[in-house]
């Protein structure tokens, strides 16, 4: 534990890149297997489970440190990081206890995850009475919710290549298809070779760049695929050993919650993987968003629900066919392999998986007059893709491009702020948003981003002078101050005050030209809504 605490002390110490692939190329040489494992878990944010309330932290520690909880809450008001605070509020331990990075994840993290109340708390208190300094913090950030050093995933692969040397690529696939903190696993990440024992691993998703410039920069519209950038959930189909296995783009193993996709994908030829997008289509017509989030909600799903909501995989790539790894090839090559593949699948399941659709559009023009209809479609904008280009492992440069529509947007007046967190802990950065309706400011939707430093600073000192009633942490200010937010899209919503839930809410800019009265209203909100009516049905163009 003293080691992993003395790693994280090191990695927090710098921003050098090349520093911290050292540091942690140093601990991979000198730790257990065991402890690596864990490390790799942790510094990944891996969700390790077990976690207690912060509420409880807070009335345990203030136990522990014999001390008021409001003399808590106003330190962790200054010091902004609840893991922090409880660490500097503790006394630290008569005798410091020396156990490996494994043994004191086992003994005071895992056993949290089925434990009662009265025992997180015998357990929790027993850790901080463990250790102190470094190894206390550490513990404790890993239950308040990750270390936050600004480690990724490449940075270990990176690290790991230089101490072991495994090429980078083979590491970043090993990462894939769950882990297990154990030795072996470890091992079997640094061992020399490329296959893998484990059928449903899938293999690094391939992302795209935002399109920030004329897409006539690109070069010649011919060099391109144009697709449909649908507004779904990003998968892999993993046909292998007689199984179906569907992965989401954040790596989790969606086992039993797309049966129609699952009982098609068994047709297909054993040994490949598919890229594409599930979608929910009724009657050859996409259906919202809203309701693709009912069925991501629910695991164990009616009958009625798989005839309401029927989902189908809008396949656009293909990574292997017959065990071989395909990511190599151009991107037209993979399409026809791709086609090939689809084209064997029986009738009933050619309707559930299906080929994506390259538009037929000659010219940058025509393209752009397609795009301008994609809320019609249910589509968030088109897909740009490099004929000539192999599947990119994460984001590469010049190989695909998202080319979203504008964001949908309103002018709304603040009328509720809270404090945020971190090194924001101080100041009042998520803020509730109004429209007026009969006379009346009525909350619409909350946005915690897009504002400068110094522009929040600017907030906190209104939100504070301005200040009408306090809610706990909640402060009801005098709507003064108008902001222009954007969004990808509107639905309606017997949860919300307003009748209507918008997605992806973010402040544009302060319309300081902008008087409360001039700000726009609910039946303004409710136009945009048409703009995505009435949808189009797959293909149409």
């Amino acid at each position: 534990m003293r080691r992993f605490a003395e790693l994280i002390e090191g990695l927090d110490g710098t921003n050098k890149p090349t520093r911290r692939v050292e540091l942690l190329a140093d601990y991979w040489t000198s730790a257990d297997p065991t402890d690596a494992a864990w490390a790799i878990a942790l510094l990944t944010g891996q969700k390790l489970g077990g976690r207690v309330s912060t509420r409880d932290m807070r009335l345990w520690c203030c136990s522990l440190a014999k001390i008021p909880l409001w003399l808590f809450e106003e330190s962790y008001a200054v010091v902004g990081d609840l893991a922090e605070t409880i660490h500097r509020v503790l006394p630290e331990p008569d005798r410091a206890v020396s156990i490996s990075l494994a043994d004191a994840i086992e003994r005071f993290v895992v056993p949290l995850r089925h434990a009662s109340i009265e025992e997180k708390e015998q357990i929790f208190l027993a850790a901080c009475r463990q250790w102190g300094g470094m190894e206390r913090l550490v513990y404790l950030k890993c239950l308040t919710g990750g270390l936050r050093v600004g480690i990724q995933r490449s940075m270990v692969a990176r690290s790991l290549e230089r101490s072991h040397s495994v090429p980078r690529d083979q590491l970043q696939h090993r990462f894939l298809g769950g882990m297990e903190p154990t030795a072996a696993w470890f091992e079997s990440m640094v061992a020399p070779g490329s296959a893998s024992a484990n059928p449903s691993q899938p293999y690094p998703f391939c992302l795209a760049h935002p399109l920030e410039v004329d897409c006539r920069s690109l070069g010649d519209r011919s060099g391109f695929a144009a697709e449909w950038k649908w507004d779904g959930i990003r998968a892999q189909v993993i046909r292998r050993q007689g199984k179906v296995y569907l992965w989401s783009r954040g790596e989790e193993l969606m086992e039993g919650r797309w049966p129609e996709i699952e009982q098609a994908a068994m047709m297909l030829q054993e040994d490949a993987v598919l890229d594409g997008e599930i979608v929910l289509m009724k009657e050859e017509t996409l259906l919202p968003f809203r309701d693709l989030q009912k069925r991501i909600q629910r695991k164990n799903l009616p009958k009625k629900w798989l005839i309401d909501y029927p989902a189908i995989f809008i396949a656009f790539d293909l990574l292997e066919r017959c065990g071989t790894d395909c990511r190599a090839l151009p991107l037209d090559q993979r399409r026809k392999e791709l086609q090939s593949l689809l084209d064997q699948l029986p009738a009933q399941s050619k309707g559930t998986i299906r080929l994506a659709e390259w538009l037929e559009a000659n010219s940058w023009e025509s393209l752009e007059d397609l795009r301008s209809s994609s809320r019609q479609r249910q589509a968030e904008g088109l897909m740009l893709k490099r004929l000539d280009q192999p599947y990119a492992m994460g984001r590469a440069r010049d190989v695909w491009w998202k080319w979203k529509i504008d964001p949908l947007s309103i002018d709304a007046v603040l009328i509720y702020a809270q404090r945020g967190h971190g090194r924001r802990a101080n100041l009042y950065t998520d803020y509730t948003f109004a429209l007026w309706d009969d006379g009346q400011l009525v909350p619409f939707a909350k946005a915690y981003s897009g504002l400068s430093d110094a522009e929040i600073r600017e907030v906190d000192r209104l939100v504070r002078s301005s200040t009408r009633e306090a809610f706990g942490p909640v402060r009801s200010v005098e709507p003064t101050m108008v902001m222009e937010i954007a969004f990808e899209g509107l639905q309606e919503s017997g949860r919300h005050k307003s009748g209507w839930a918008v997605r992806f809410p973010r402040i544009l800019r302060w319309r300081r030209d902008k008087t409360p009265q001039q700000a726009d209203s609910l039946s303004d909100l409710a136009r945009f809504a048409r703009l995505s009516d009435p949808p189009c049905a797959v293909g149409e163009s």
